[in-house]
This record gives structure tokens, C-alpha cells and sequence, in this order.
């Protein structure tokens, strides 16, 4: 990595309605005084330079109060996502000027309860400085799939857009390395003849970073992830559940 380091970026502007919880997803708790946004936290701070946050209007103010002191140290900062219009929206958008000033973005889901620090570090490590870097990890049934041929990705499939998702095939763990050089630029350029989601019409991130190997030409290296539950999001009463067993077997 250069001197300008790690911008870490994590768009939790979602409002957590399906978990009836009344808070923002980052905010849930996993244990007692344990919520989201503490874990990743932890597996985030040690490795990168600066943590930024994207949250919805609601969001913002109860976020504020939670993560005061990282916030007053300058270590993390914090913009609103004004409507839920996507996570490229988010990162693009209201994240933009946040992250520009370092050589890398390492993009992560906010609700990503079961990522290890492990995987974090190795992403890292394995990163070229330039292209995209992907953890990814083989799903008996995957929700996103992730088709790569020749050395580069060619494509991203989608369940919640319609798509359908091969038994077996590759997924992500909801982190995403990407060097910035050109980047907000890329992003332009593919939203301008970008089709919308079939279900969401939104404008999706995940299949920009096909995009930015197969028409952008960057190099994406990829990095085995061998636990399948590092790909589970907190989005259904089950999946916090599992991220709660998961955090009692193993705090850290």
C-alpha cells in the first residue's frame, strides 16, 4: 500500500425494517453493549487509515451518539445517504469526498456481522494496488454469484434483481478492495449506460466491478475465503440469530 492508505467505507444507510428492530441495522446489538458497528469496527480500524460511514437521515443522529469517540478522534466520519437509492448511490455519492484522498477503498457491507479480521487483513495484503480485489467464497446456494473466465470477472448474477445464481458457485463475503486512481470516473461512465435492476431499479455496485474488468480493463485478483457464514449479512430475525451464536462462540 502507498503512504495515502486505506479508506474504508461502510454504507449502512438501511433502516433495518425487516428485523422490526426500530434502529438502523449498524446499530443492532449482537450482545449485550455489542451492536454491528462494534464489530466492524474492530476488524476495520486496525487496517485502515479511516473508517467511513454512510447513514440514512434517521440514522445519522443515534450513529453520532454511538460512535462519539472514534468520530472526535478523527478516526472515523460519517455522511447521510438523503434516499435509499443503492449502495453505488452511497459510495459514490454522499462517501465520495470522503475517500478520494487515499490510494484505496475497501468497501464493506454494514451488516456484515460474521466477517473475520483474517479476512480483512488477507484482502489487504493481497491487494496489487491497482484493480479490484474480492474475497470470495463458494455457496451451496448462492444469493449474489460471481462468474469469472480468463483471469478476469464477467459477470455479476443477482438473486434479488431476478437473476439466477448457479448451486455451488462463487460469492462475496460484503468486502470489495478497489484502488481509486480513476475511479469516480469508472463509476460515471457506467452509470451512464447502466440498466436499472429489474426489481430494484437501482443502479447496482456489484455489476460495476465487472464492468471495470471487462470494459475498464483493471485486474482483479481474488482472494479464497474457506467459512461460508463470513457471507452472511444480518437481514432476516434468523440471520441475527446466527450472528449471535456465532459472537458467543467466538467474541473476537
Amino acid at each position: 500500500m502507498s503512504e495515502r492508505g486505506v479508506c474504508a467505507v461502510v454504507p449502512a444507510a438501511g433502516r433495518g425494517t425487516r428485523l422490526g428492530s426500530g434502529v438502523p441495522k449498524i446499530m443492532i446489538e449482537i450482545a449485550d453493549g455489542v451492536t454491528l458497528w462494534h464489530l466492524l469496527r474492530r476488524r476495520l480500524r486496525p487496517a485502515a487509515r479511516h473508517v467511513h460511514v454512510v447513514v440514512s437521515p434517521e440514522g445519522e443522529g443515534p450513529f453520532l451518539a454511538l460512535a462519539a469517540a472514534d468520530v472526535e478522534d478523527g478516526g472515523v466520519s460519517v455522511s447521510v445517504q438523503e434516499r435509499p437509492t443503492g449502495m453505488g448511490d452511497a459510495i459514490f455519492g454522499a462517501a465520495a469526498r470522503h475517500w478520494a484522498a487515499y490510494d484505496t477503498i475497501l468497501v464493506v457491507w454494514g451488516d456484515q456481522a460474521n466477517l473475520s479480521a483474517a479476512t480483512v487483513r488477507a484482502v489487504l495484503a493481497a491487494h496489487p494496488g491497482k484493480g479490484v480485489t474480492l474475497p470470495l467464497v463458494a455457496m451451496a446456494d448462492p444469493y449474489v454469484e460471481y462468474e469469472l473466465a480468463g483471469g478476469g470477472l464477467v459477470r455479476v448474477r443477482q438473486s434479488r434483481e431476478g437473476e439466477e445464481c448457479r448451486p455451488g458457485g462463487l460469492s462475496d463475503v460484503g468486502v470489495f478492495c478497489l484502488a481509486t486512481d480513476g475511479l469516480a470516473d469508472a463509476w460515471a461512465r457506467y452509470a451512464a449506460g447502466a440498466g436499472r435492476g429489474a426489481a430494484t431499479g437501482e443502479v447496482n455496485f456489484l455489476p460495476f466491478l465487472a464492468y471495470l474488468s471487462r470494459v475498464e480493463g483493471r485486474p482483479v485478483t481474488v482472494v479464497p475465503v474457506a467459512d461460508p457464514a463470513e457471507a452472511r449479512g444480518v437481514n432476516t430475525a434468523e440471520d441475527l440469530e446466527f450472528a449471535r451464536r456465532t459472537y458467543l462462540r467466538c467474541p473476537d
